[in-house]
């Protein structure tokens, strides 16, 4: 492979195939270029300008996620150009905003009055409810940033809480656009998208309703998206901090599909439930159940305790004498009525191997062929 097959990133003669972009190539070998609005899976859209680098003849610095490999290219991702670009960027997204982690500047007012504002619009005494899990914030770490450089930006448009699942924090949101490509591009519910312009920009759905009044099917894609506090899932919003939950991955039992979730646990409590990015089959996607029906798991109304009826009123039972009776009940029916007056009920919700222990007894033990699942009632 001669010279012009190559690519040079920070010092790295680097291959690359046809197509591919400054960012995928770095990606694909450990060289970390920081972006904000690149979306894997959707166009990229250069928009939020993170990702710039220094190309060597180009007379100004490009954006790596949408500026396709050359051979013979030569590129640098961390110059000093670069990086002062990178640190004014940062500096005005913290400008705009209700950014209130530790990286953020006085504005002009001291620290509690910025934060006493905050609590006011936000309902929350609590810093941002992304603190510590946030892009923005991590990158403004990185850079060393803060946002009293530039005059701030008050936010104009109110918080969204009427729905039951996604709070739309507008104050927070950098216009960024991965949850319009998510909705979009990954979902194709097309129930979000840019709306009006220059500083009165927002994401809304059509006719600027709410949510619960769209064609939105609150899968929360747009939620896992969000690399900032803007769309944050309503139940777990300031009661699960990264450092305070334990992830589980499991399978989603509401289907057949066997989407790989991740559990977020506190104090043995699921309080959120995310995807699993890049494995199949749903590659982070989910549906509204899979995201947000977890509530159930805690709920105290669910049973703990076997009981069976008797004179028409349920009585607490052990486990032992639940089967027993059980197990007596369905010899005396087989035996008087034959095996075929005798249906298994199983789940959709539960596992495979579950389901076929339940037909394997229908079947080996009960002699009948009467199987059926909740997802046909």
């Amino acid at each position: 492979m001669n010279a012009s097959d190559k690519i040079v990133i920070n010092g790295n003669k680097l291959s690359f195939e046809p197509g591919d972009t400054i960012l995928q190539v770095a990606r694909k070998n450990s060289i970390d270029i920081p972006t904000l609005c690149h979306l894997k899976g959707a166009s990229p859209t250069g928009a939020c300008r993170i990702c710039v680098v220094e190309v060597q003849g180009a007379r100004t610095l490009l954006a790596a996620c949408v500026t396709p490999a050359a051979g013979n290219m030569v590129v640098r991702t961390e110059s000093g150009p670069v990086v002062e670009a990178r640190r004014m960027i940062l500096q005005l997204l913290l400008s705009s905003g209700n950014h209130n982690c530790s990286v953020r500047g006085d504005d002009g007012m001291d620290w509690t009055q910025f934060q006493l504002q905050v609590q006011q619009e936000d309902n929350s005494a609590e810093l941002c409810p992304v603190w510590g899990d946030c892009r923005l914030q991590a990158l403004a770490y990185r850079y060393q940033v803060s946002g009293e450089k530039f005059p701030p930006t008050r936010n104009k448009y109110e918080m969204e809480t009427v729905n039951s699942f996604i709070v739309r924090d507008f104050s927070r949101c950098i216009l960024c656009g991965r949850c319009v490509q998510a909705c979009n591009e990954i979902q194709v519910n097309n129930a979000i998208n840019f709306g009006y312009r220059g500083a009165s920009t927002k994401i809304i759905v059509a006719g600027d309703r709410t949510l619960q009044d769209s064609d939105c099917v609150f899968c929360g894609e747009c939620v896992q998206a969000c690399p900032v506090g803007a769309l944050v899932e309503k139940d777990s919003r300031y009661r699960l901090r990264p450092w305070e939950e334990k992830k589980v991955r499991t399978t989603c039992t509401y289907c057949g599909v066997g989407c790989q979730v991740h559990l977020h646990v506190k104090d043995n409590k699921v309080l959120k439930v995310t995807g699993v990015e890049g494995l199949a089959p749903n590659y982070g996607s989910l549906c509204i159940k899979g995201r947000f029906g977890y509530d159930f798991i805690a709920s105290p109304e669910r049973l703990t305790t076997p009981l069976i009826k008797e004179n028409g009123h349920f009585r607490e039972a052990t486990w032992d004498e639940a089967l027993d009776f059980t197990a007596g009940r369905l010899a005396e029916i087989k035996k008087s009525s034959g095996p075929d007056s005798i249906g298994v009920l199983s789940s959709a919700r539960v596992t495979n191997e579950e389901n076929y222990v339940a037909q394997k007894f229908a079947r080996a033990v009960l002699k009948t062929n009467n199987v059926d699942h909740c997802a046909r009632l």
